[in-house]
């Protein structure tokens, strides 16, 4: 392997071993229950130091993502329960598409740029799939991330590999997150009353039909210019 090839997969590498270790260091203990026995002490350090706390908030949410470490939901819920929905949702939003940013562009720079010429240069279905997926990149983008079933790292790492460009992940990550950052972070602006009753959130409040119904929408809305161009018999290829 050459020295630039190395360089190239030295940052999936970092992200990797990052990840291992802090799923070993960390697994158990970014948890709900964590969070629940610390929240005197975050709170009074959020009142003390709010700007500290916002940054440091911002740059903790942005490695969890960003090294693909456990606790993004809690990240989450956190950023809900220390800073309201707003601000909140605005720190989650931006810590989130940073964190996405890092894996985005290791995943591109190792592997995008090559994989995405194979696939350009590949007979048959495989380039037509690239380039199916080049012309409608907006609408595949937006659609991974508004479908909640989608892993948020799956969704980080598919656009890397088909070399989409930057600007495009970022405008995709920011608005396509919005969504689903704003069930959960109020969730975690309630959490006050569920720490008094000594209860848990619900997270799967985001599958509830009143909340999955209008997320079904921009789905539908994103993937329309797709079914527009089907309706008019022109080629999504």
């Amino acid at each position: 392997m050459s020295a630039d090839r190395l360089k190239r997969l030295l940052p999936l590498a970092v992200i990797a071993v990052v990840a291992v270790a802090g799923y070993v260091m960390f697994g158990d203990r970014l948890t709900f229950a964590a969070l629940s026995e610390n929240r005197e002490a975050l709170i009074a350090f959020r009142d003390e130091n709010y700007a500290l706390s916002v940054l440091a908030f911002i740059a903790a949410y942005t490695a969890i993502v960003g090294f693909s470490l456990p606790g993004a939901t809690i990240a989450t819920l956190t950023g809900g329960f220390l800073f309201g929905l707003f601000p909140g949702v605005f720190y989650n939003v931006a810590a989130a598409s940073m964190g996405a940013l890092i894996i985005f562009s290791a995943a591109r720079l190792g592997l995008g740029e090559r994989l995405a010429a194979r696939m350009e240069a590949s007979p048959g279905r495989i380039a037509r799939l690239k380039a199916a997926i080049d012309k409608n990149v907006w609408s595949v983008l937006f659609l991974i991330r508004l479908t909640p079933v989608v892993p948020f790292f799956v969704a980080n790492v598919v656009p890397a590999l088909v070399n989409v460009r930057t600007g495009v992940f970022i405008v995709t990550t920011v608005f396509g997150i919005i969504p689903g950052a704003l069930v959960y972070t109020s969730v975690g602006a309630g959490l006050g009353e569920v720490f008094e009753r000594g209860g848990t959130p619900d997270l799967d409040v985001i599958f509830k039909p009143y909340i999955l119904g209008p997320i079904i929408g921009l789905c539908a809305l994103a993937v329309l210019p797709i079914f527009i161009r089907l309706a008019r018999k022109e080629p999504i290829a």
